[in-house]
C-alpha cells in the first residue's frame, strides 16, 4: 500500500490485553488506529461482532479509497478469523509465524490478520502484525486468477 492504512483492531476476552498494547506500538509507528472492542474485559463476550465491525470497516475504508487493514486477536484465532471472513470484501487470513504474515498478503491479497493471542509472546505479534501491514500484494497474474475465482463463487452462491 502507498500510503499509510488506517488499522482496524478487534478482539475477544483473550485477546484484550495484547490489542491494547498493539494499538499503543501501531500508533507509535504513525498509523490511525479504530479499535472495534472490546473496551472492558469480560471473560463471556462474543467475538463475532467485534470482529465483523472490524472487517465492515476495513472494506468500506478500501472501497472508499482508503488504505486499510484488520488485525483480529482471539485464543487461537480461528473463530476470529471465520466471523471476519463472512464480511463480503474481507479475506482473513489465520498467522502464526512472520511467513505465514507474509505470504497472505504476497499470494493472498489478505486485508484482515487473524492471531491467536493464547498462541504467541507478544514480540511476536507485533513482528507478524509489522510483516504483514509491510508486505505489499505481488500483483502475479496466478494469485490475481485464484483471488479472482474465489469472489466469482461468492458472488455466484454467497459469502
Amino acid at each position: 500500500m502507498s500510503q499509510t492504512p488506517i488499522i482496524h483492531i478487534a478482539t475477544d476476552h483473550a485477546g484484550l490485553d495484547f490489542s491494547q498494547q498493539l494499538i499503543d506500538h501501531l500508533r507509535s509507528r504513525g498509523f490511525v488506529v479504530v479499535d472495534h472492542g472490546p473496551t472492558v474485559y469480560d471473560p463471556l463476550d462474543d467475538y463475532p461482532a467485534f470482529c465483523i465491525a472490524a472487517g465492515e470497516a476495513v472494506v468500506a475504508d478500501q472501497r472508499a479509497g482508503r488504505p486499510a487493514l484488520g488485525i483480529v486477536l482471539g485464543g487461537s484465532g480461528n473463530g476470529e478469523q471465520i466471523a471476519a471472513n463472512k464480511v463480503d470484501g474481507v479475506r482473513a487470513a489465520l498467522v502464526w509465524n512472520e511467513s505465514t504474515a507474509l505470504l497472505a498478503r504476497q499470494h493472498n491479497d489478505a486485508n484482515v490478520i487473524a492471531i491467536g493471542a493464547r498462541q504467541h509472546e507478544a514480540a511476536e505479534v507485533e513482528a507478524f502484525i509489522d510483516a504483514f501491514i509491510a508486505e505489499p500484494f505481488s500483483g502475479d497474474e496466478r494469485h490475481v486468477r485464484r483471488i479472482a475465482q474465489i469472489a466469482a463463487y461468492e458472488a455466484e452462491r454467497g459469502n
